[in-house]
C-alpha cells in the first residue's frame, strides 16, 4: 500500500510518539522514527510508523468535531483483536492507547502489511488480463463469504452487538443522520427514504458484517493470487450478510453506470474495466458459495446508494462548517446527488 508524505494538517508529534514506541517495544531498532501517511480514505487517518526495518501502522480518528459514536479506535481494536484469530487478512492488533497526550488522541497500533492495494488503476507494467480481473472478483467472493462464515458467537463481539432489529435500525438511523447533515434540499430523497421505510426484508440470519467492503479497503499478493489484507474495519458489526453484500456492490461499478456516478470523486474503480464480474455475477457467486437466499438484494442495494450517501454528506457537511480543511471533500456534495440518484433509481 502506497505511503506519501503526512498532510501539513495532520502531521503527528513525532518525539512523544517514538518516546512511547520505545516503552512499548522492547525490540525496537535504534535510528530516527519515519512517519508517512497511507493516503486512501476519507475518515480515520492511517499513519506508517518506520524506524529502521521495523514497521507497525498506526489509526487515529480524523481531526475536528466527530459524530457521536463515530471513529471509535477502542472498538475497531476491539474487533481486529476478535476476528484476526479466525481470519489471517485481518492485520494483527498490537495495542490501544488511549491517551490524548501522545498524538492529541487516542490511536491504535497494528501489523503493517505489504502488497497491493488496487483502486482506479493496476500498477505500471501489470498485464491486464480477462482473466486477470475474473480471478480477483473470484478473490474479493471468497473473502466476503468467508467473514460472513466466522462464527461471532464464539468472539468478544457478541457482548458489543445487537443482531435483532438490524435493518430496521439501519434504515432509521442513516435517514436521520442524512437530516441532521443535508446542506441542501434534494427532490428525490422523500419518496426515496420513504420507500426504505416501507420495504425493510424481514431476513434474520446475522453475520459479522465488514460494511465497508471494496479494492481499495484490500491488499492482494504481487502475483494477485491471493488476498492478504483487508483494512478499515470501523463500519465492521454483526447483522444481515446482505447488507454487507449491497453496500459491497454499491462499490462495485459499472463501465455503463451514470457519468455522474463514476467520475464524481475522480476516476472509477477497476471493476468497470473488462473480465471483472458484473454486479449481478458477483451476487450470483456470492449466493453459490454461501448458500444463502439473495433474491431481496435490490433493496439492500438501494438502501447501500443511500447509506454511501449519508457517509458524503456528513463529510461535506464538516467541510463546509469549517471542521475540515481537506480540500478532497470540496466537491463532495456532487457525489451526494449522484448518489441519490442512483438509490432513486434502484427502486423497484
Amino acid at each position: 500500500m502506497d505511503t506519501m508524505q503526512v498532510r501539513a494538517s495532520e502531521r503527528i508529534d513525532a518525539e512523544q510518539l517514538h518516546a512511547f514506541l520505545k516503552r512499548h517495544f522492547s525490540n525496537l531498532p535504534e535510528g530516527k522514527l519515519e512517519i508517512s501517511q497511507f493516503s486512501a480514505g476519507h475518515s480515520n487517518l492511517t499513519y506508517c510508523l518506520k524506524i529502521a526495518d521495523f514497521e507497525v501502522a498506526l489509526r487515529r480518528p480524523p481531526l475536528g468535531p466527530v459524530a457521536k459514536k463515530a471513529h471509535d479506535m477502542k472498538r475497531e481494536f476491539t474487533i481486529l483483536s476478535a476476528l484476526h484469530p479466525f481470519l489471517a487478512i485481518v492485520p494483527k492488533p498490537y495495542v490501544y492507547v488511549d491517551d490524548d497526550s501522545i498524538i492529541g488522541s487516542d490511536f491504535f497500533l497494528m501489523e503493517r502489511k505489504k502488497g497491493v492495494v488496487l483502486d482506479t488503476h493496476f500498477p505500471p507494467g501489470t498485464d491486464t488480463t480477462v482473466e486477470l480481473a475474473r480471478q480477483l472478483s473470484e478473490k474479493m467472493v471468497e473473502s466476503l463469504v468467508a467473514l460472513h462464515a466466522i462464527p461471532y458467537q464464539e468472539t468478544p463481539l457478541i457482548d458489543m452487538v445487537k443482531p435483532d432489529g438490524f435493518m430496521e435500525r439501519q434504515v432509521h438511523s442513516w435517514i436521520d443522520r442524512y437530516d441532521k447533515a443535508k446542506t441542501a434540499e434534494l427532490s428525490e430523497v422523500a419518496v426515496l427514504t420513504a420507500w426504505l421505510k416501507d420495504h425493510i426484508p424481514t431476513n434474520a440470519e446475522a453475520t459479522i458484517i465488514h460494511y465497508d467492503y471494496k479494492f481499495n479497503n484490500a491488499m492482494f499478493s504481487q502475483d494477485y493470487s491471493q488476498m492478504i489484507g483487508l483494512f478499515d474495519w470501523e463500519m465492521t458489526t454483526v447483522g444481515d450478510p446482505l447488507a454487507d453484500l449491497g453496500v459491497a456492490m454499491s462499490y462495485w461499478m459499472h463501465a455503463d453506470d451514470p457519468k455522474m456516478l463514476l467520475y464524481a470523486l475522480g476516476e472509477p474503480p477497476i471493476t468497470i474495466l473488462p473480465g471483472f464480474y458484473t454486479r449481478e455475477e458477483f451476487i450470483e457467486r456470492y449466493a453459490e458459495k454461501s448458500g444463502r437466499d439473495v433474491s431481496a438484494i435490490n433493496y439492500y442495494i438501494t438502501f447501500a446508494y443511500f447509506k454511501l450517501a449519508v457517509i458524503c454528506q456528513q463529510i461535506y457537511y464538516r467541510f463546509v462548517n469549517g471542521q475540515t480543511k481537506d480540500d478532497r471533500f470540496a466537491q463532495m456534495d456532487t457525489m451526494v446527488a449522484a448518489l441519490i440518484q442512483q438509490a432513486a433509481k434502484s427502486i423497484k
